[in-house]
């Protein structure tokens, strides 16, 4: 893959292994690696984020290939899973590193953002107005191992099922021609 095909976009909505699992199923998403963004500690832990003192969101890098899906679509896909109405919080998931949060690398992926959420706001699709900030990108610090490949390595466990897995079947349902198509693997 020729990196003049790819790009590439930083987003925070919630539990990173919630956008993970979603983009990880979407046509042209060529890579996703969970990890932390916009706060002001250097190489940051999962528990110094969870502490509420480091200003990181959890968040999800996507790498994807410009010729298969557009940066507007990613952020379609990204607004559909999650609730950019409530601040510093998704569900159950509360502080500030769960906020809704795009940070965006270039000035045309910024105006496609203000203008995805303009058309949000026109189209109602929420009582409450959207709240997801703007950041212009700085650093990207991967999460640890363990986070990375969440749901497909626990997908059984109770947070997968009960809040991961209906997101997957929402996408599923209303984005089934953006997947990647399923291959069986022969043992």
């Amino acid at each position: 893959m020729s990196q003049e095909n790819t790009e590439t976009t930083v987003l925070g909505g919630g539990c990173f292994w919630c956008l993970e699992a979603v983009y990880e199923q979407i046509e042209g998403v060529e890579g996703v690696t969970n990890g932390y963004s916009g706060g002001h500690v250097d190489l940051p832990t999962y528990e110094q984020v969870c502490s509420e003192t480091t200003g990181h969101a959890e968040v999800v890098k996507v790498v994807f290939d410009v010729r298969k899906i557009s940066y507007k679509e990613i952020l379609e896909i990204f607004f559909a899973i999650h609730d950019p109405t409530t601040l510093n919080r998704q569900g159950y998931d509360i502080g500030s590193s769960y906020r809704s949060v795009i940070f965006y690398s270039n000035p045309e992926q910024r105006l496609i953002a203000e203008e995805t959420i303009a058309n949000i706001e026109r189209s109602k699709v929420w009582e409450n107005p959207v709240i997801t900030e703007l950041t212009e990108f700085e650093k990207f610090y991967k999460a640890e191992d363990y986070h990375q490949k969440y749901y497909m390595r626990n997908t059984y466990q109770p947070y997968c099922q009960v809040v991961i897995s209906p997101k997957l079947a929402k996408i599923r349902r209303e984005y089934l021609s953006r997947l990647k198509p399923v291959t069986l693997h022969e043992n």
